[in-house]
């Protein structure tokens, strides 16, 4: 796959089905990967947070997800097929997984949320292997949780929690870790249980989800969209004016 530079950030351009593809085959070769999606909000965060920078770039795939990302790169220059969305990669990957035999550990979101979560997947994917879950509020004390995951004998790990945290997390923790393939899915544990709703497939086509999920959650997110995105469409001014 072909890895650009966007704003200091390194990614990968690259199809769902490449990166589906590279993924299942580092895992069969017992290929460790920690696998990262950068969006708007992200790529914002890493020019002010040092050890989220840091994290992202320890990385060994960085798909591009969120169109405000896809169309910055393309403006710049840089030929990105496609947005890999986290939580559609999610689903792609426990497919394989329950294919391939792999058992997977869902780590993350409140106790009742990740338990739903890890029913509804052994149920919509026949043959998945849930090696283990564990809710996602578990503070400092991370050796518990890191030895429960390397004890469970699980291929592939997937962590809901809020960035920064989670890519720290990982980034701490990988080589204790145990498994094969690690990768930061956010908010996906409540978008599969259903406690939070995605935004139509026009309205993720057309960027707006940001604007579906202020719908929402009015008083939570407008002021937190409001400023990510005024300072990447600043980010992306500056870089399109230093270009020319």
């Amino acid at each position: 796959m072909k890895r650009i530079e966007v704003f200091g950030c390194p990614m990968d351009a690259a199809t769902m089905d490449e990166t589906v593809a590279a993924i299942s085959t580092r895992i069969v070769a017992r290929q460790f990967t920690q696998h990262v999606v950068v969006n708007v909000a992200k790529l914002v965060h890493m020019q002010a947070d040092t050890e989220l920078a840091k994290s992202v770039h320890y990385c060994d795939l960085i798909s591009v997800d969120g169109m405000g990302v896809v169309w910055a790169a393309r403006m710049l220059g840089h030929a990105v097929p496609e947005r890999v969305a986290g939580v559609d990669l999610f689903d792609r990957l426990l497919a394989e997984a329950a294919r391939l035999g792999l058992p997977v550990y869902l780590l993350g979101a409140t106790d009742e949320v990740v338990a739903r979560v890890a029913t509804i997947c052994a149920a919509r994917y026949p043959g998945l292997q849930i090696a283990g879950y564990h809710h996602g509020y578990f503070g400092d004390d991370h050796q518990p949780v890191v030895d429960r995951i390397r004890e469970s004998g699980a291929r592939l790990l997937f962590v809901a929690i809020t960035s920064p945290t989670k890519e720290n997390f990982i980034n701490r923790w990988r080589a204790s870790l145990g498994v094969d393939f690690v990768m930061g899915v956010g908010g996906t544990f409540d978008v599969v249980a259903g406690k939070v709703s995605r935004a139509p497939r026009w309205m993720q086509g057309a960027g707006l989800e940001w604007l579906f999920r202020v719908v929402q959650e009015p008083r939570r997110m407008w002021r937190r969209y409001l400023i990510t995105n005024s300072k990447f469409a600043l980010m992306l001014g500056k870089a399109l004016i230093l270009q020319r």
